[in-house]
């Protein structure tokens, strides 16, 4: 891997794991202004727009690092996996839960024009809901089964 895709994936990691609703003013310094960002639930398109979702997203948030786990890269392509910590009322009483999942990044020069996040909605919401995550389980026990 050259020094420069390393310095750049260090910085995205850096940033992501210092990211809070009063930093968002910093993602001018990594994504271009007509970054395209998907993830298995959005699809905005736009630095605007990106900052209005994250700005959404960070407003309760309690607690987001992301561990890198393994990455490959060069110039103008990333791939991350990581695991996601986080901690939101919203989610699981509040209480912390990890999410593995992996990111492509398409890069233009030093800023990213396209973030793709592929991770599991099901670990990340839908078996911390009370009557979802019971069903959930269950599929998911039936389906070990079969």
């Amino acid at each position: 891997m050259n020094k420069c895709a390393e310095s750049k994936l260090a910085d995205f990691l850096q940033f992501y794991n210092s990211l809070s609703h009063d930093g968002l003013s910093r993602l001018a310094d990594i994504y271009s202004e007509d970054i395209t960002f998907i993830d298995p639930v959005h699809q905005i398109n736009g630095r605007q727009q990106l900052t209005a979702y994250f700005s959404h997203a960070y407003q309760r948030l309690t607690y987001c690092k992301f561990e890198p786990v393994s990455q490959s890269d060069n110039e103008n392509l990333s791939f991350i996996s990581w695991i996601m910590t986080l901690s939101h009322p919203a989610i699981g009483k509040g209480k912390a839960i990890e999410v593995h999942g992996c990111t492509e990044l398409r890069w233009r020069g030093q800023h990213i024009y396209y973030h793709r996040d592929f991770y599991d909605l099901t670990e990340l919401v839908y078996q911390h809901l009370p009557i979802l995550g019971w069903a959930t389980t269950q599929v998911k026990h039936r389906m070990a089964k079969t």
